[in-house]
């Protein structure tokens, strides 16, 4: 019997199949390795193929669809109603099958790698931005151990800097200043870095039509615009405005 629809639960190592037929009747339970997934489905006929929006999901959907497969990724959030009892990866499976089903079901839309690339340089400023303000915090923290005070924010952490070349030789013990000049050089590179990415980032918001128009929106730049652009490859997903701000 023919296939019609699958479920695909993704993991690490093992994956889960359930397909159904046009009836909806459990016609197919596979368990199989990484290395096996694609050969399975290159043999399967042509099918709708339903999984879950999560890590590796952009990667497996590409690849699966170049077999002529109609694959659908949905919200785990919404896959997870219809585990019918104690969650396995066989029930998993089962329930994406029949979740992809609905006609009301809400899908997410598949990444290009291009898409995925810059998602990457957005995901890597916000952690090394992150990495910058424990980095400076730490700087400021071990200061006012010493009684160099100056008030919060990023562009206040210079001018202590500035101090403790000037006044630390008389005031800190000789390891306190090696410490916080190995903090204060990593600051600085920290700072290289997310200005590298940010200009990568303005490079791609200028070739992209769609992220220069979002960009038109009073108080959105180049950042917001891109990561909007990139993090929503489908606006017609969405029904209302309303539904896209959720």
């Amino acid at each position: 019997m023919q296939v019609a629809t699958t479920g695909l639960d993704l993991a690490k190592h093992w994956f889960q199949v359930h397909g159904v037929d046009a009836a909806g009747a459990p016609i197919l339970r596979k368990r199989s390795k990484r290395t096996e997934v694609l050969a399975f489905f290159q043999g399967l006929e042509p099918c709708l193929v339903g999984m879950e929006a999560c890590a590796s999901s952009h990667y497996w959907a590409r690849e699966i669809a170049r077999f002529g497969h109609t694959v659908r990724r949905m919200p785990p959030a919404y896959v997870k109603p219809y585990v019918k009892r104690g969650k396995n990866d066989a029930a998993d499976a089962e329930a994406i099958c029949e979740a992809v089903m609905r006609p009301t079901m809400r899908f997410v839309a598949v990444k290009t790698p291009e898409q995925q690339g810059l998602l990457l340089l957005h995901r890597a400023r916000r952690l090394l931005v992150r990495q910058r303000t424990m980095t400076a915090c730490a700087i400021r923290s071990h200061l006012a151990e010493f009684g160099f005070i100056k008030g919060q924010g990023i562009g206040r952490v210079e001018p202590l800097l500035e101090r403790l070349a000037e006044e630390g030789a008389e005031r800190l013990p000789g390891e306190v200043r090696d410490i916080l000049s190995m903090l204060a050089a990593e600051l600085a590179t920290l700072g290289e870095r997310i200005a590298q990415i940010e200009a990568r980032i303005d490079e791609q918001h200028r070739a992209n039509p769609v992220s220069r128009l979002i960009a038109t929106i009073p108080g959105i730049g180049p950042i917001t615009a891109t990561a909007i652009a990139v993090a929503v490859p489908d606006a017609a997903a969405f029904r209302s405005g309303r539904d896209f701000a959720v």
